[in-house]
């Protein structure tokens, strides 16, 4: 069974998202057997497996942001202190969640911004700060980070842009039960794209893309009344700064090479269902992609006011 949490905060907004669990057994006989075997295979240029959970989840974390066309993060020593202390927090207490209530076994701060402060990583007046949090039994540091980057959610804070800092903790219980959580952060100034500017994922011409996701395992469900469906592919751009702004969209669609456009779910800012995101926007499959299919995506709209158009191409497993 696989459960996910995230925050995002900056210095005017936060946003929560919370996960749930499976549904009936058999599906989630069939998510814990995907998760014991779907440790994404490395390609060309990938990390190698170092068997250190925290370790290969940070890495695997900066091999996909570095894909993606986004900055590779700097593992902060401080930041370390407080995502681990709130994994070892969760395995004591046997919980996933990001707030953390005083006088329970391995307090270390009520919020994310506590726990940073108390770990010594200051946060000024201008900052962002992220969280998400993967509980699973499957133990690869590269499952855990990708399944993050699958919940789409989740995917918003792990390639957002402004981020220049991460730390990443683990906590494994008796039979394999794993807490991994990853913590971002950034003071000062941001970075950045630029006005106008974009990024997506799936990237183009990346091979081996997952064909499905199961959306009950976020909170809010980005596709309510319904568990089973295609990969997410999203778009993102800049949300804080001179240079941030609301990603609006007039047409995003994804076709199987030679065949009909699927009919999709859309999340954007402006369609009132994308978690309070701004700076980002998606289209999820109502259903599973087939394996071993190219797809075609076509995006169009504006991005902090400014016209933008991208055309690119995936191919599933």
């Amino acid at each position: 069974m696989e459960k996910w949490r995230r925050i995002l905060a900056g210095a005017l907004a936060t946003a929560l998202l919370a996960g749930c669990g499976m549904g009936g057994t058999d599906e989630e006989a069939v998510r814990k057997k995907e998760a014991a075997n779907n440790t994404p295979a490395p390609a060309a240029g990938a990390p190698t497996l170092t068997n250190n959970n925290a370790t290969d989840g940070f890495n695997w974390i900066n091999y996909r942001r570095s894909q993606v066309g986004v900055s590779v993060l700097t593992r902060n020593s401080q930041i370390d202190t407080a995502a681990q202390g709130h994994s070892d927090y969760q395995r004591a207490n046997n919980s996933i969640t990001h707030e953390q209530t005083a006088g329970k076994p391995g307090f270390t701060g009520a919020q994310l911004t506590d726990r940073l402060t108390a770990a010594g990583y200051t946060l000024g007046s201008v900052y962002a700060a992220g969280e998400v949090i993967s509980a699973t039994t499957n133990t690869t540091g590269f499952y855990q980070a990708d399944e993050l980057i699958t919940a789409i959610y989740h995917r918003y804070v792990m390639f957002d842009p402004a981020f220049r800092d991460i730390g990443v903790g683990s906590a494994t219980v008796s039979g394999g039960y794993t807490y991994f959580t990853a913590d971002f952060g950034v003071t000062g100034s941001y970075n950045s794209l630029g006005r106008g500017q974009l990024v997506t994922y799936p990237f183009n011409n990346q091979t081996g893309v997952p064909v499905n996701f199961y959306s009950d395992t976020e909170a809010p469900d980005p596709v309510p009344n319904q568990n089973l469906v295609g990969y997410p592919i999203s778009v993102h751009a800049d949300a804080y700064g001179s240079t941030g702004g609301t990603v609006t969209v007039q047409s995003f669609t994804v076709t199987p090479r030679g065949g009909a456009a699927l009919t999709t779910r859309l999340l954007s800012f402006d369609a009132g269902n994308n978690n309070n995101v701004r700076s980002a926007a998606a289209i999820i499959p109502l259903a599973p992609l087939a394996a071993t299919t190219t797809y075609d995506v076509s995006f169009s709209g504006t991005v902090a006011g400014v016209a933008v158009t991208r055309n690119w191409s995936f191919t599933t497993k």
